[in-house]
């Protein structure tokens, strides 16, 4: 340099003059040059996001829950068995898991087996054949104790010459027992029908308390027993040997 501050050829400008070089740390306050590499196509910039709840693994930028996994707000895990449901010699599937196609002898003591079990699914076969057992079982013990009153009325009232009719005061005792047994029958299933219509619209991937509807008109009871299965309901089956949530 010259004394009148003429940068001379092929010497270096002074500090106060020097331009940043590419990928050099700027000067304090100075705003930094454009240098940094593009971020590779797809892959979001880090700046602006937002942090993910504490304790929840953060998923990948752009991919979905897989299905299967235990997802926050579910009664239970969620389980995909890796190929079709097993069964046993007989053809019966396992307590846990819904058996489509069930006979009427099946459902009627798969009924008692699953007799609170509130997890899982219940196909619609397993459904309308209950429903038709306990119709008819219902009807026998019912009938059984009208017919009894009725046999008594006729039985223990006596008629005179002067057309005055008389009752011997007998208790009707077949009359009671059958009004007894239906009492205790209504007892024994009030639970295992609920807990068979809470599995049925698991069957059809809706929440168990759907099933309250139910307990208000009884028409939501026959449209849940007429929904089709989705196999998307299998969210609900808690294996034997899975942990329960």
């Amino acid at each position: 340099m010259t004394n009148d501050q003429t940068p001379q050829w092929g010497k270096p400008d002074q500090p106060g003059d020097q331009q940043p070089q590419y990928g050099q740390p700027q000067p304090y306050g100075q705003q930094p040059q454009y240098a940094q590499p593009p971020q590779p196509y797809g892959q979001p910039q880090q700046y602006g996001q937002q942090p993910q709840p504490y304790g929840q693994p953060q998923q990948p930028y752009g991919q979905q829950p897989q299905y299967g996994q235990p997802q926050a707000g579910l009664p239970y895990p969620q389980y995909v068995p890796a190929g079709p449901i097993p069964r046993d010699a007989s053809g019966a599937p396992p307590l846990w898991a819904p058996w489509y196609g069930i006979g009427f002898l099946d459902a009627f003591t798969r009924f008692w087996k699953k007799y609170a079990r509130f997890d899982g699914r219940a196909s619609r076969s397993e459904f309308w054949y209950w429903f038709l057992a306990n119709a008819i079982i219902s009807t026998i013990l019912f009938g059984g104790y009208i017919a009894g009153m009725i046999a008594w009325a006729a039985s223990s009232t006596t008629v005179d010459e002067y057309g005055q009719s008389t009752s011997n005061g007998s208790v009707p005792v077949v009359g009671i027992l059958f009004l007894v047994l239906y009492f205790v029958w209504w007892a024994a299933t009030i639970v295992p029908t609920f807990a068979l219509g809470w599995r049925r619209v698991h069957d059809a991937n809706l929440a168990g308390p759907f099933w309250l509807i139910s307990l208000v008109t009884g028409i939501a009871a026959i449209v849940f027993g007429a929904l089709e299965s989705n196999p998307a309901g299998a969210q609900y089956d808690r294996p034997d040997g899975q942990p329960k949530a």
